[in-house]
């Protein structure tokens, strides 16, 4: 992504009067590339934002509509997932750039814009699935796991009779 494309993400704060401004964002493969280590590499859509401004704060209320391209854990095929986020971002204005909370950020009161890209990226890789599953798999029954504590639920039921012999062994010492 070169600066042009991420200047396309960048709000003139500065100019803006005390009021609810709107902005529309498309969303390309760019904008995966730019970060590294991205979990998502190719996708597109759309985000709709909405900037209410007052004299100490600002509020971003985020709509993202996109579809991202994921890899199935289970067969490796490549699937089309459908992301529809609606998110919100509340910037306070100060003395210096700090994050209060994930949903509270401080910028300096001179600050001349902000650039919104890391935030739709940030809400975009959240909401893709820990286990991505093709849909075609979906449907399918996935055996039961066993987990650990089951285990050895089962072993203290029954003992195996190999370390009975061995404990009569060791009794008789």
């Amino acid at each position: 992504m070169d600066k042009k494309e991420r200047k396309e993400f960048e709000i003139n704060i500065f100019n803006l009067s005390n009021k609810t401004h709107q902005f529309d964002f498309v969303i390309s493969d760019s904008i995966f590339q730019f970060f590294e280590y991205s979990i998502v590499e190719k996708g597109s859509g759309s985000c709709h934002l909405d900037l209410s401004k007052s004299e100490t704060m600002m509020t971003l209320n985020f709509e993202i509509n996109v579809s991202v391209e994921l890899t199935c854990d289970r067969s490796l095929r490549s699937f089309d997932y459908p992301i529809d986020v609606e998110e919100e971002i509340i910037i306070k204005f100060g003395d210096s750039d700090y994050m209060l909370s994930e949903e509270v950020i401080v910028i300096r009161n001179d600050a001349p814009s902000i650039n919104v890209m890391e935030y739709i990226y940030e809400f975009i890789s959240l909401s893709i699935p820990m286990k991505k599953l093709h849909p075609e798999l979906e449907d399918e029954e996935t055996p039961d796991l066993i987990y650990s504590s089951e285990i050895e639920e089962d072993a203290d039921d029954t003992a195996d009779p190999r370390w009975e012999a061995l404990k009569k062994l060791k009794d008789n010492k």
